[in-house]
């Protein structure tokens, strides 16, 4: 219990995450009782202490004694009470006192928020559904929004930083404070009566904030904040406004949807630098339940640039209402109530009813002949339902009528340049049919197959709706391409070419989405990718798919002679666990930061499940009371990782 207090103790407002705290000196202050210790960072120490005066359990921040005689650090302590101390928002911690310099302490007092992080969240549940770490997203752009009005900017907006109480049906709804925020156009459709009273999201920790009133505080152009979660222009020290913070919120909400930061490295500098250079997977390549839309958005808020992103936070906080309104979740935060009572129940009924109404969607915008839309949407519901056979009808009607416009597109030129050059064109035309395939690597003159993944933004939902963008942005398309070459039966000053049956292949589903690679009667093919179809022809054919670095255990698909189309492809490959072994005090027990299920022993080979190819982890040592002992490492499946703590 003392680790989870330390943990999670660098959410400076109180959140009880622990019902014990490290052994050592309890401050006296004047005004409160001093009960316990909740958790310490770097700054400061949070008790949960009473108040005497009002009888009610606060928060409080001590500043640690050793920085109480840098002038600096004192002054950021005392402009951190002040910026906080005039922001008024149910979304936000409220600041009930500070202290003076006459106390013998320099502390902060704050509301006890008798909840978890939503890092703890991540840690219990992994990966949340999109629309409840949108309903999440919501609540705390509603902070932001007032804070940036009020000329403050957060700076380090990250899930250690989103405090999330939640009371059980029956208790006492949580006393909901002054909202000084208009109503945005998708809120005023709920009704006040359909929002949740049980759960409320709060943002904390303006520690480092930096007042757009104020000079001086943090000018020194040291870099301060979470270097994952950091902006750009923060990190180049250049001018920081609330746009950072929409940044910092692309980065929370890519984490809750797709279950990893997108910017990762094994150390600081690297995550810097790829934060620097704007390169991170595609949302829904990574997790293609999260669809096109929502990564989208996680593109635009996550733009390298400030002009790029959402204006401020109350835009971004519209365009994840419109959103949640078109899938008709008109109220978040009763979404939010009902997932915390039972998210198992919740989870199941809302992934029928998005199905459903992400085939309405898609079904309205094919009608109105808007392809690009329609294809999002039911791709995102094909991933919810890989092996679903409407969809999958659907999906391949899509993907014929898409080939047909590419037929025409190819063949379109020719006919009218025989119309208009005469039958001298016949010439051209069949030099420009010799090669009547499009091959997107020509490095390989084995077949190709499917879109070519260097040409396509995000590879994980389908080909269909790569080959549609592919379209709309008038760049080319890939044509599926035939297996089996055309045998030739040779006669006497003549050929004649037989043709075999041609059978359409579909990979309905594919797991892990990205990094799988694929062989066809041991010739590799291009990269497979959840959706994509191609031909065989009626021969027996042997498909093998591995992952890349042997992260997954192959497996062989066999299809069978025939002359019709096999059934849809399901290609589940399990990822290896990796192996982690502690050299340290065979006293000593181990722990995972980000997995507090696992307790690593010194000598101990223990293996660690794994959803992707790599994972970095923070390994330390539980009878450490200080929490320093702890060293990074880098999970990789397969593969096993040594960490020394001698």
């Amino acid at each position: 219990m003392i680790h989870r207090a330390q943990a999670y103790g660098r959410v400076f407002w109180g959140t009880m995450v622990a019902s014990a705290g490290r052994s050592g000196r309890m401050p006296t202050l004047a005004k409160y009782d001093v009960l316990e210790e909740l958790g310490h960072g770097g700054m400061a120490t949070v008790y949960r202490a009473h108040d005497k005066r009002l009888g009610r359990d606060v928060a409080v921040k001590v500043l640690h004694p050793h920085l109480r005689e840098s002038r600096e650090i004192a002054h950021r302590f005392s402009a951190e009470a002040k910026a906080v101390a005039k922001l008024r928002h149910t979304n936000i911690v409220e600041v009930f006192d500070v202290s003076s310099e006459d106390d013998g302490e320099q502390f902060l007092v704050v509301e006890l928020i008798r909840g978890d992080t939503l890092r703890k969240m991540l840690q219990t549940h992994g990966a949340l559904p999109p629309e409840i770490a949108a309903a999440i997203a919501v609540e705390v752009l509603a902070a932001l929004a007032h804070a940036h009005a009020s000329g403050v900017v957060h700076r380090d907006v990250k899930p250690e930083n989103v405090l999330i109480e939640h009371r059980q049906p029956g208790e006492t709804p949580i006393p909901v404070g002054p909202v000084s925020m208009p109503p945005t156009s998708a809120s005023r459709k709920t009704p006040d009566s359909t929002r949740g009273e049980r759960v409320v999201v709060k943002l904390t920790d303006f520690g480092i904030a930096k007042l757009l009133d104020a000079q001086g505080v943090t000018s020194t152009g040291q870099v301060l904040g979470s270097p994952a979660h950091m902006a750009p222009e923060q990190i180049e020290g250049g001018d920081v406004d609330g746009r950072a913070d929409v940044f910092g919120m692309g980065v929370l909400l890519y984490e809750c949807m797709v279950g990893h930061l997108p910017f990762e490295g094994n150390n600081p500098a690297q995550v810097l630098r790829r934060v620097l250079d704007g390169i991170y997977p595609s949302a829904e390549r990574e997790r293609p339940i999260v669809g096109r839309v929502w990564s989208q958005i996680l593109d635009r808020a996550l733009a390298r640039k400030p002009e790029g992103r959402f204006d401020d936070a109350t835009a971004m906080r519209e365009a994840i209402l419109a959103e949640l309104q078109r899938l008709g979740l008109g109220a978040p935060r009763m979404e939010l109530e009902r997932w915390f009572d039972d998210p198992e129940g919740w989870a199941a009924e809302h992934e029928k009813r998005l199905i459903s109404r992400l085939c309405d969607l898609g079904g309205a915008s094919r009608k109105k002949g808007e392809a690009v839309a329609a294809a999002a949407d039911y791709n995102r519901a094909l991933a919810y339902a890989p092996t679903d056979p409407q969809l999958l009808k659907i999906v391949s009607s899509m993907h014929r009528a898409e080939a047909r416009m590419r037929l025409v597109k190819r063949i379109g030129p020719l006919v009218l340049a025989v119309v208009v050059l005469g039958p001298g064109a016949f010439f051209i035309a069949r030099a420009l049919k010799s090669d009547d395939t499009v091959v997107t690597d020509r490095t390989q003159p084995s077949a190709r197959l499917g879109p070519d993944p260097s040409a396509v933004p995000s590879a994980s939902p389908s080909a269909i709706a790569s080959n549609v963008r592919a379209q709309a942005d008038g760049g080319n398309v890939t044509t599926p391409v035939n297996v089996s070459p055309t045998h030739t039966a040779g006669g006497t000053g003549s050929s004649t070419t037989t043709k075999s049956a041609r059978r359409n292949v579909t990979i309905a589903s594919l797991r892990p989405p990205f990094g799988v690679h694929m062989t066809v009667d041991g010739a590799p093919s291009a990269e497979p990718s959840q959706g994509m179809s191609f031909t065989v022809d009626e021969k027996p054919h042997t498909l093998a798919f591995t992952c890349e670095k042997d992260m997954c255990e192959p497996r062989q698909v066999k299809i069978d002679a025939g002359d019709k189309d096999p059934e849809p492809l399901v290609v589940e490959l399990r990822i290896l666990s990796a192996r982690v072994s502690v050299d340290g005090d065979p006293n000593h027990s181990y722990g995972i930061e980000e997995m507090p299920q696992f307790t690593l022993g010194s000598g101990v080979i223990t293996e660690i499940p794994m959803t992707s190819g790599t994972k970095n982890v923070t390994i330390f040592d539980r009878n450490d009371s200080t929490n320093t002992l702890r060293k990074k490492v880098t999970l990789r499946a397969g593969q096993q990782e040594s960490v020394s703590f001698r």
